[in-house]
């Protein structure tokens, strides 16, 4: 039952909202950032959320998000409408810093809470894995880079589009394999556009 589904899920994402795991291995105290609704078309797995983000609870709200937005072609309002886009990284809460970046995500939220989560998102039709750490956990193959996954992405695609974080440390891969902004970015919009159309068809959950 429809109704039924987005009570469930509400009651799940408060239960992930009062979380504290990992509480004793985290710089602050926990803050879980995600949003979803039932009713998603559109599932994003980032990493884990930086310090801006766990500042103002609101996800990928800081350069990296403007970039992501950008390759999927679409406004502010559009990403983070829960009715039609979900965003569930691999960690719910900003894990600190390390010796040349954030640390990893804990990986107690994904082990413990995606699926769930997942269980109640029944109307994913495209699943966006960004990063390593979204990419080695859900996806099959045996590959030495994110570099090759994500050449490989014809292989995952419309279900699933394997993408580099889009964070502006990245500026050097960007340049390096332009294929991505030449090819992968036009079908990634192409894709994201199609389902967030009113009347977009329904389709099976993995194409």
């Amino acid at each position: 039952m429809p109704g039924s589904q987005a009570s469930k899920l509400d009651t799940l994402l408060d239960q992930i909202r009062r979380c504290n795991l990992c509480a004793d291995a985290l710089p602050h105290q926990p803050r879980p950032v995600l949003r979803a609704r039932s009713s998603a078309r559109i599932l994003v797995v980032g990493q884990a959320p930086g310090t801006r983000v766990h500042a103002t609870g609101i996800p990928w709200n800081d350069a990296s998000g403007r970039r992501l937005r950008q390759w999927l072609g679409i406004s502010e309002e559009q990403f983070y409408d829960e009715s039609r886009i979900a965003i569930v990284p691999m960690g719910f809460c900003y894990p600190g810093k390390g010796r040349s970046g954030d640390l990893p995500p804990r990986p107690e939220c994904a082990r413990t809470w995606h699926q769930p989560v997942l269980e109640l998102l029944p109307e994913i039709r495209t699943t966006l894995l960004i990063g390593q750490y979204s990419q080695q956990h859900y996806l099959a193959g045996n590959y030495r880079s994110l570099t090759e996954r994500v050449q490989d992405w014809r292989r995952f695609a419309p279900g699933q589009f394997v993408l580099p974080h889009p964070s502006p440390r990245n500026q050097l891969w960007l340049r390096r394999n332009s294929w991505f902004e030449n090819e992968v970015v036009p079908a990634l919009q192409q894709r994201v556009s199609q389902l967030l159309q009113p009347s977009a068809p329904s389709s099976p959950r993995h194409e």
